[in-house]
């Protein structure tokens, strides 16, 4: 399924940004970056960011989401707080709602909790924003992973790995099943006669499953894109089978080109196996771009980002907070067993890549590091043609479809990929220079789906 080094690929490359509504990026270090805006409580900060990409011609930007502070390290959230380890994140529903009203063509995306949601309310939110954006809205689906967030729900602990993707399955179920009880010309309208809406085009949904129970229908017309766009992350062997049944976009962590390859072939065999088309699928895994002026200035800034800006305490208390595991009883020099490995009921996918990413013996402070660092995806490093030609590497030899952008400062990591990386990629052809459309499918190339597809 991967194309060859020398076949010549086809269609244009998605990019994404990839975004927090707090004081940091995924780059742990970034608020202290000395060119970083901390504005993430003021709304014209998100705007800013918002037309930034827009101006970059990027398909979306869409917010990563936790439910809790940092709170496993220790049984408290205190090394979160004073190392900045992202306690702060906004309600995204919200920002989103600040960046649809300044910015006209980027898809604006959010990250919501199957398991801490209901159907009724995720459907209902992001149809709203679907209208209000003029369709633009895209739900990137999570299932949750730590016990901090569980009990801000009044939950003791997390369900099992596989329980939690079964609820998400029933969840999409519903969900999908709310966004289609409006048919898409069933309001009518009518001044003169005092019709609203066609009665027979708006249906109950009577969803009664093992998890869920949902009358409907939707108290929201069904929006422009029909139904807002999935995202989905899963990386073990059941989050791949949930994403091929679901995902339009799937967001990947595979940190170098080869094994993107195997999994990019891996997933795209799994969608067709479930009767889906793969190549309407867009696989983009998540990417650090350093760009400079000039190589050497790249590599310096890269150094200041590797060394000196991210905290070790805070890459401990996050990767406690992703691997819903206390790591504060552990030295930072000890060697992670496989016992303990197999025994985290976290993201077990990444904890697999992880290991076999580093190799040989693994210690904490190696897992910590590589996790709050730029060691958790590809790194591209140089000027913008240098950034652009390992990007378009990828993306020609089937290592993806494009790629989610992460930043290590906010917003120059943005303002930098529009100045110098985007126009590179535009003049080999691989980047559009307009948008297609007006909503984030036809940006995609994604069809809109009909009632009940």
């Amino acid at each position: 399924m991967a194309k060859s080094q020398g076949q010549k690929r086809q269609g244009k490359m998605s990019l994404v940004g990839f975004m927090q509504a707090g004081n940091t990026s995924v780059y742990s270090g970034s608020w202290r970056h000395p060119a970083t805006e901390h504005g993430f409580l003021d709304a014209s900060y998100y705007q800013k960011l918002g037309r930034t990409l827009e101006e970059g011609r990027f398909d979306m930007m869409f917010f990563d989401d936790r439910l809790a502070m940092p709170g496993i390290y220790g049984g408290s959230v205190a090394e979160a707080v004073r190392t900045g380890a992202r306690p702060v994140k906004l309600d995204l529903s919200i920002v989103l709602g600040a960046i649809a009203g300044a910015t006209s063509h980027i898809g604006l995306g959010a990250t919501y909790s199957t398991t801490y949601h209901s159907p009724f309310h995720v459907a209902r939110t992001f149809s709203t924003l679907d209208h209000l954006s003029g369709g633009r809205a895209a739900w990137n689906i999570v299932t949750s992973v730590n016990d901090s967030e569980a009990q801000n729900f009044g939950v003791d602990e997390i369900l099992g790995h596989d329980e939690r993707y079964d609820r998400a399955d029933e969840f999409l179920e519903a969900t999908v099943g709310l966004w289609d009880t409006w048919e898409d010309d069933a309001l009518v309208l009518d001044r003169e006669s005092g019709h609203f809406a066609h009665a027979d085009k708006v249906r109950a949904l009577d969803h009664d499953g093992k998890y869920f129970k949902v009358k409907g229908p939707l108290t929201v017309p069904r929006g422009p894109q029909g139904r807002p766009v999935l995202l989905q992350a899963g990386s073990s062997g059941r989050g791949r089978d949930f994403a091929s049944r679901w995902a339009e976009v799937i967001f990947t962590g595979d940190p170098n080109i080869d094994g993107a390859r195997k999994h990019y072939e891996d997933q795209k065999a799994r969608i067709a196996e479930v009767g889906r088309d793969p190549e309407r699928i867009k696989m983009l895994p998540m990417a650090y771009a350093v760009v400079a002026e000039t190589r050497a200035q790249a590599e310096d800034r890269e150094q200041l980002l590797l060394n000196d800006l991210v905290d070790p305490q805070a890459s401990i208390t996050l990767l406690s907070e992703l691997m819903n595991y206390d790591f504060s009883g552990i030295a930072m020099d000890e060697v992670i067993t496989d016992e303990l490995i197999e025994s985290v009921n976290g993201i077990r996918g990444l904890t697999q890549n992880l290991r076999q990413h580093i190799g040989g013996d693994v210690t904490l402070a190696d897992l910590a590091g590589h996790r709050a660092t730029l060691l958790q995806g590809p790194r591209f490093v140089g000027t913008g043609t240098d950034v652009a030609d390992q990007m378009h590497e990828w993306f020609e030899t089937g290592a993806c479809d494009g790629f989610v952008m992460a930043a290590t400062h906010v917003p120059g990591s943005y303002e930098d990929l529009t100045r110098m990386v985007v126009p590179e990629l535009q003049r080999r052809g691989v980047f559009r220079t307009e948008y297609e459309g007006s909503t984030l499918r036809e940006n995609l190339g994604l069809d809109r789906p009909a009632v009940g597809s």
